[in-house]
């Protein structure tokens, strides 16, 4: 029960902060973004994108992984459609901000969006309704399995060291994570749940970047994340990998462990799919998923995502709405077990 409280006051004190400090005018700005020329049928399906802008909205802080992925997929998809794309950044409220005004723009094709796993987390914590049936998906590039990262100048070397420095240590260790309820938080709540320990849970709702500079200002001690916001980082020593949560070793980290390879079933992980809103005409959905097919099967595509230590993924149109659908199911029955500790 101790999850489900915490889940649920961390909820009402999120939404009371998100009213009194949240710029919920840019869910109405980026709607008009794209409303605003509705009515000329200048942005008709049949010429799209027809030398237009198009906006993406990120639902994070500038510097993470899903941000990283969004301006890639800006980058590249701007020079195959001949237009501007721009991305915005909107991490208030854990992204739900951003997120309600994705699903809430125009469906045209000229506002797009980032949605991550939080998605499949945040409508069974009742923190929000929208779910994956209000977006149509476009490509989802990134699908990235949380990574045990720790200071390098830290005591312990491996998992086993870690997992005994925690016991020895109850309730005082630091661990940062993407936001309460958030995939970072829950993955380290499943970390606590395996190995019967208790460490204090450091939010950081706006994204990596901000747990990223906490680790290497030694104001927390460890975070279970998407390591790819830590990439200086790590390519300058001041931060470790200690294992993986994923089925298999990473290639971009192969000397790294998985937590399944020592015997923790422990494959826990977090994606970020760009999409547009339910409704955007079939026509618009083809070319934007066309796009992204393209781009993606270019050696400039997976230079770009290996060199921010993300691996690149290619799940386009219906294979990434299967993912999206497969997790809100498999992600209801964590929780469920998780409130059950």
């Amino acid at each position: 029960m101790r999850v489900h409280r915490l889940f649920a006051t961390a909820t009402a004190f999120m939404l009371s902060y998100a009213l009194a400090f949240c710029p919920i005018a840019f869910a109405e700005h980026a709607h008009q973004h794209v409303s605003c020329e509705a009515d000329t049928n200048a942005k008709s399906a049949a010429n799209f994108p027809n030398g237009q802008d198009i906006l993406i909205i990120v639902p994070k802080k500038a510097g993470g992984g899903t941000d990283i992925a969004a301006r890639g997929l800006a980058k590249l998809m701007a020079e195959d459609l001949g237009v501007k794309i721009h991305v915005e950044n909107e991490p208030c409220h854990s992204g739900l901000v951003a997120t309600k005004a994705i699903a809430n723009a125009t469906p045209d094709g000229y506002t797009m969006g980032m949605v991550t796993v939080e998605l499949a987390l945040y409508t069974h914590q009742d923190k929000s309704k929208i779910d994956v049936d209000a977006f149509t998906p476009i490509i989802t590039p990134i699908s990235a399995p949380a990574a045990l990262l720790v200071h390098s100048a830290a005591p312990y070397d491996t998992l086993e060291e870690f997992v005994e420095y925690v016991h020895n240590h109850p309730g005082t260790i630091l661990m940062g994570n993407s936001g309460v309820g958030a995939i970072w938080h829950v993955a380290t709540l499943a970390f606590e749940k395996e190995f019967g320990v208790r460490v204090k849970h450091i939010p950081f709702p706006k994204g990596s970047s901000d747990i990223a500079a906490a680790i290497a200002g030694k104001k927390i001690n460890a975070t279970l994340a998407d390591p790819s916001a830590f990439k200086e980082l790590i390519d300058n020593g001041s931060l470790k990998v200690l294992a993986i949560m994923s089925n298999e070793r990473s290639r971009l980290f192969p000397d790294v462990p998985t937590f399944k390879e020592q015997g923790h079933n422990l494959v826990i992980g977090a994606w970020a799919t760009l999409v547009v809103p339910k409704g955007t005409p079939e026509k618009v959905v083809n070319i934007l998923r066309t796009s992204a097919r393209r781009i993606s099967s270019t050696s400039t595509y997976d230079e770009y995502f290996l060199s921010h230590y993300i691996q690149p993924k290619y799940i386009i149109g219906d294979e990434a709405e299967t993912l999206m659908r497969d997790d809100n199911y498999r992600f209801a029955i964590v929780l469920k077990n998780l409130i059950k500790r």
